[in-house]
């Protein structure tokens, strides 16, 4: 396994080639194909999974199983496709058996999304599942937190539950298809924070600017 030295963040597809011979952890060792994200690169939501199951080591690419076209479902119902958004995953890699991504895993895959993260720039970054929740919202639960946007910093950010988790548990379907459902009124929300906000940045330049004549 490599030493954990930089990585060349200048281009998602540098990026993409650098994960695709990553051998900054174990999972390295028991991969078929790392999945380094798919999608628009000026989308305006990236969403955010935790990590490649098994279609997803087979074909080197995000959400392809029966969660992927659960997924792909939930994006047409709010108008959009899998080419309209950015989907990636905490881990780019598989973990054995499916089991969940440990600690050293996620460190060492993290300068991978949090590059793709700062060339993309998203509007709202839609965390699927927990693990992907705990790396942006630390210390929450996602089954008091589901549904609900957060900010941090300067980011929004919207956890969900899992496809795969609302695949397997029944009671969950419904409740990911209707938080789902909320993406685009989230969007023109932040939409107009920011232009409230644009618009007092700019009242407050102009007012700088009466001051100094």
């Amino acid at each position: 396994m490599a030493e954990l030295g930089p990585i060349d963040v200048t281009s998602l597809e540098i990026i993409a080639e650098q994960v695709k011979a990553c051998t900054r952890c174990r999972l390295a060792e028991t991969r078929n194909k790392a999945v380094p994200g798919e999608g628009n690169p000026h989308t305006e939501v990236m969403l955010v999974g935790e990590g490649p199951g098994f279609n997803e080591d087979q074909q080197g690419r995000p959400f392809v199983g029966n969660a992927g076209k659960f997924l792909e479902e939930m994006l047409a119902s709010i108008g959009l496709t899998r080419e309209d958004v950015f989907i990636a995953n905490i881990v780019k890699c598989r973990p054995p058996d499916n089991r969940d991504p440990e600690d050293d895993e996620k460190i060492a895959c993290a300068p991978y999304l949090d590059g793709q993260l700062k060339l993309i720039n998203p509007l709202l970054i839609v965390c699927l599942g927990r693990h992907s929740m705990g790396y942006f919202l630390p210390g929450l639960k996602i089954s008091a937190v589901h549904g609900e946007p957060k900010k941090r910093g300067n980011r929004y950010i919207l956890p969900l539950y899992h496809p795969a988790a609302a695949l397997h548990n029944g009671g969950l379907r419904q409740t990911l298809i209707d938080d789902f459902g909320k993406i685009p009124a989230i969007l023109s929300k932040i939409k107009e924070i920011q232009g409230q906000a644009k618009d007092a940045n700019n009242k407050s330049n102009n007012e700088e600017q009466i001051k100094l004549l």
